[in-house]
């Protein structure tokens, strides 16, 4: 992809060598402590006791001198113009509906990290948490990531990106929520079916940014596309569980299959048209 020397976003947070903790406060002070202790040793239940004290908890954050490498510097201009490309690519296509874009904000981080979803670890992977309208990527993680699932590429990473922008997407359709507001209401298996198709629409929103953006800017290098379609498929659940376990259960997918999440991403690519992108009455799934 065609990066260099291009728009950087000024929504990139950089909480590299950001170390993070939890001071704990106890609630009611000594007397509510022994109180729990005595409880405890009576038989009560020791994890309702560890979530009342943890229940006055702060999270604390030091700083840590961080030196990243020529390298994931790079990986960081990247992942910050592919965020400014997506926020060109979104505003337009708000606007020819007569809706206002609101911007992600993309943090930058090393280890864990808090978010208003909780404490997550680099292992999570990249992710976007709706409570706080942020994108949580460790760089050197998701290059590790890339390398064992046989995804390389710098399009590959544009396609993550551009995947988790297209979750913020579908917050501000209001999609996201109206998923997230069955989740009491149905079954295991049929929440799981609801968040396949989530998952395959932000992969259609990823093609459809890739679309305009090329459109608009001529970002694509010769073999980019593939790159993208490489990375859909290495994190199939099909694939996934069978690397993992050596079976697949079908009913626990929650990201759909390589094929699907393949075809969903070129599909928005092919038409740039959001008409298309309704995965939740698509017959194709």
């Amino acid at each position: 992809m065609r990066y260099k020397g291009r728009r950087q976003s000024s929504n990139v947070e950089d909480k590299r060598g950001m170390s993070t903790g939890k001071k704990v406060g106890i609630r009611g002070g000594l007397f509510a402590f022994v109180a729990l202790v005595i409880y405890v040793l009576l038989g009560g239940d020791p994890q309702m006791a560890l979530n009342f004290l943890q229940s006055g908890t702060e999270t604390t954050e030091t700083a840590a001198i961080y030196v990243p490498s020529l390298h994931e510097e790079e990986l960081a201009e990247f992942v910050s113009v592919v965020l400014a490309d997506t926020e060109d690519v979104w505003h337009k296509l708000f606007n020819e509906m007569g809706l206002h874009y609101r911007e992600p904000k993309l943090v930058l981080f090393s280890g864990q990290v808090p978010s208003a979803c909780g404490f997550s670890s680099a292992a999570t992977g990249p992710f976007y948490c709706p409570g706080d309208d942020r994108i949580y990527i460790d760089l050197l993680f998701l290059e590790q990531l890339q390398k064992k699932l046989g995804a390389g590429g710098d399009f590959a990473i544009a396609y993550i990106v551009s995947h988790e922008v297209g979750h913020h997407v579908q917050k501000q359709f209001g999609i996201l929520g109206e998923v997230q507001s069955m989740r009491q209401q149905i079954s295991q298996k049929q929440y799981n079916e609801l968040t396949v198709r989530l998952e395959l629409q932000a992969d259609f929103y990823a093609g459809v940014w890739a679309h305009h953006a090329q459109k608009m800017k001529n970002i694509l290098d010769e073999g980019d596309v593939e790159e993208a379609m490489n990375a859909a498929q290495a994190v199939g659940d099909d694939r996934l569980q069978m690397q993992s376990q050596g079976y697949v259960v079908p009913d626990s997918f929650t990201h759909g299959t390589s094929a699907q999440r393949m075809s969903w991403f070129r599909k928005g690519f092919s038409t740039g048209d959001l008409n298309d992108g309704n995965t939740f009455d698509s017959s194709e799934i």
